[in-house]
């Protein structure tokens, strides 16, 4: 996707974003990224993880209230994005949430005469103790697989500053901005 349409997808997604209040209070050395993954071209075989079997993946159909302790863990901030019904994938160790993200229908978008269907995990975090050993990375790869499954065009990482994390994936970054706008 050429630069152009990467802003312009991102304005329609996102209008007056950088009005928000939320963003205008960030840090002036901020920097963070926008991704994007076609699905057409996603590879599950891109990165790759044996994980101990105690670990298992599916999405969340238990007490919101456990699910938010856990969210409150990994970013406080975050507990008012997960009180509805949206769509939460996780990570389990032995039946007990580690690690979560939503799984977005972000919407259906034309870019360059072209309708495309995008969704993304969003709000992907994972419990201190459980970091660096695969566990996030491989449920933001099943995430995606969904996506792919559920016939979405494109995955989409909205605001994030650990780009080479999700570049494992195949992730794209298009889009790099501060408060003050797109750069």
């Amino acid at each position: 996707m050429e630069k152009q349409e990467a802003i312009t997808l991102f304005h329609s997604m996102h209008p007056n974003f950088f009005e928000n209040e939320d963003i205008q209070s960030l840090s002036e050395d901020w920097t963070f990224e926008e991704m994007l993954l076609r699905l057409e071209e996603f590879d599950t075989h891109k990165y790759e993880k044996k994980l101990d079997t105690s670990i298992t993946f599916g999405f969340f159909e238990g007490n919101r209230a456990e699910l938010l302790k856990v969210v409150e863990q990994v970013d406080s901030d975050w507990a008012e994005f997960f009180g509805g019904e949206d769509r939460v994938f996780c990570g389990y160790h032995n039946g007990k949430v580690v690690s979560f993200c939503h799984v977005n229908n972000i919407g259906t978008y034309e870019v360059n005469g072209q309708k495309l269907k995008i969704g993304g995990p969003g709000c992907v975090g994972t419990l201190p103790e459980y970091r660096d050993k695969g566990i996030g990375l491989i449920m933001v790869k099943k995430a995606t697989q969904i996506l792919k499954d559920e016939g979405y065009d494109y995955s989409y990482i909205h605001y994030t500053y650990v780009a080479q994390w999700y570049a494992k994936l195949g992730y794209e970054t298009i889009l790099k901005w501060t408060k003050k706008g797109i750069l």
